[in-house]
């Protein structure tokens, strides 16, 4: 940055090509396609920060956003931060419960929501002490913009400091209350040049990358990681408001880079389009968000003849590691590559102690990616951090000999049955390679005996019929008894959230009363 302003605007503005009237978004999915330049960014964000600045917000303003994706909110995100309050994304998904008590819990000077919500939102934002709700729909209508549309197009960036806030994310919450992750300009920027330089993303004289934008952004993948990317590198993103997988294999042969969730990807391998020729321009497909299968990674390299990249990153703490741009054939399926430049990541068991090469144990991380804390949460930011400041991610996992990282599961994913350790993805792994199985979940339940019972949850290939005693008899020849499941469920399909992430928590509650009634 040539300025000691380290608002994250002003890196991701003197980004843009010197070229303001070259196109740096187009619509895929309006009636017909609309056409953003850099200068209507520039313009656009310029108006939406003066009538953030016309409001004599206090510092540091927290700016709750519920709407449908369009380039209008993700403009809205780039002006909160040049106006230098903190972008407070919500999840599209959300309802008045889980509203009322981000609101309370943030305590948001502006909320913007999307028009047919404007009853029950602001009424849960008024009583809040909430001054300020607008309304911003996908179809670029609302009193955000009618408000904005008498403001100057130009304006000064906010000067802010690398440990001052840039956004709030709220956790998802499946153990207990939502978290809000408190990330700062430092942590984004940083990060988002880590990934250009990791990701090889072109710019100047290579010629700019085309990103296809079909990922939501109210989340780390969408918002932070793929808009930050293109924004960085200058790259003009083929804007889709939702993911259409004919639509989108469509529009591959005028892009460079695409960025998914697991469950687009097997979406996108159902698409007879999806071809070699479809993807000869394309230089990177990125998965992350959720575990890719085996299957998935293979399938998609003989049908492109691309490999996916797998990475892994966190609310906290943005990406931490990423499998190698270069070569293609140094990512390995089933791992989540290495760490990234700057990110230090260590594995130790439940003592503290070190674990060597190839030992299981929780993944702990630092770097200037690392998060400031959470929202208002003292104790429990102090609970998750080390006595040496490692972030404790919550994961469990090994580090091979080359540094290449595998996921395992989540901590509190771990089944004690019978006091013996049980980690999920391993048992899933099994299950997934049985013949007719297209995916599985597995939990850990109460059991009056052995305190838990491992139950998987398992959902057959299309033509494909499923026996659960039969499952549990093919396992039993393959994996100790303690980890072979004591219920099979055979269902139709898994609950996900919007990130495509299966809700392990939904399962636990559906079938905990298996053994105890």
């Amino acid at each position: 940055m040539t300025t000691d302003n380290h608002n994250l605007f002003v890196a991701l503005r003197q980004a843009f090509p010197a070229d303001l009237d070259a196109t740096a978004i187009e619509t895929a999915d309006t009636a017909t396609p609309l056409y953003y330049t850099w200068r209507d960014l520039e313009r656009g964000t310029a108006m939406l920060a003066n009538l953030i600045d016309s409001l004599a917000l206090p510092p540091a303003s927290r700016i709750a956003v519920q709407t449908e994706k369009s380039v209008e909110a993700l403009m809205l995100y780039l002006a909160v931060l040049r106006a230098g309050h903190v972008f407070l994304p919500l999840n599209t998904a959300y309802r008045a419960s889980e509203i009322e008590y981000f609101i309370a819990n943030a305590e948001p000077a502006v909320v913007v929501c999307a028009g047919k919500n404007f009853g029950w939102v602001s009424k849960i934002a008024f009583a809040a002490g909430t001054r300020h709700v607008f309304t911003l729909d996908e179809d670029r209508s609302g009193t955000l913009l009618d408000r904005a549309a008498f403001q100057p197009d130009t304006h000064t960036p906010a000067r802010c400091g690398a440990d001052d806030l840039a956004a709030v994310l709220y956790t998802s919450g499946t153990t207990g209350r939502s978290k809000g992750a408190m990330l700062t300009h430092g942590n984004l920027l940083s990060n988002a040049l880590v990934l250009r330089e990791a990701w090889g993303w072109r710019r100047g004289e290579q010629g700019r990358d085309v990103l296809i934008h079909a990922l939501p952004i109210f989340h780390v993948h969408g918002l932070f990681v793929a808009s930050h990317g293109a924004l960085l590198a200058g790259a003009k993103m083929i804007w889709f408001s939702r993911f259409d997988p004919r639509a989108v294999a469509a529009r591959l042969p005028q892009a460079t880079v695409f960025m998914g969730v697991p469950t687009l990807y097997v979406r996108l391998l159902g698409e007879p389009a999806l071809t070699q020729a479809a993807c000869a321009n394309m230089r990177l497909f990125v998965s992350g968000s959720a575990p890719l299968l085996q299957e998935t990674f293979t399938s998609w390299q003989q049908r492109t003849g691309h490999t996916l990249l797998e990475r892994y990153g966190m609310s906290e703490t943005v990406m931490l590691t990423s499998n190698p741009y270069r070569p293609e054939s140094a990512r390995r399926g089933g791992t989540v590559g290495r760490a990234l430049p700057g990110v230090g990541l260590r594995v130790r068991d439940e003592t503290g102690r070190p674990l060597p090469a190839g030992e299981i144990g929780g993944l702990e991380v630092r770097g200037p990616n690392v998060f400031k804390g959470y929202w208002r949460m003292p104790e429990k930011t102090a609970e998750e951090f080390t006595a040496d400041g490692w972030f404790k991610t919550g994961d469990v996992g090994k580090v091979d000999a080359e540094g290449y990282v595998t996921i395992v599961g989540r901590s509190k994913d771990l089944i004690i049955t019978g006091g013996y350790n049980v980690y999920p993805a391993e048992v899933e792994g099994y299950i997934n390679d049985l013949h007719g199985v297209a995916e599985s979940a597995v939990v850990g339940v109460p059991h009056p005996d052995f305190g838990e019972a491992v139950v998987a949850v398992v959902v057959a290939r299309p033509g494909a019929t499923l026996d659960g005693a039969a499952v549990s008899t093919a396992l039993k020849a393959k994996i100790a008894n303690f980890k072979v499941p004591k219920h099979v469920a055979v269902v139709k399909d898994l609950p996900r959230n919007a990130m495509g992430k299966v809700q392990k928590n939904l399962l636990r509650e559906q079938h905990q009363g298996l053994f105890t009634r």
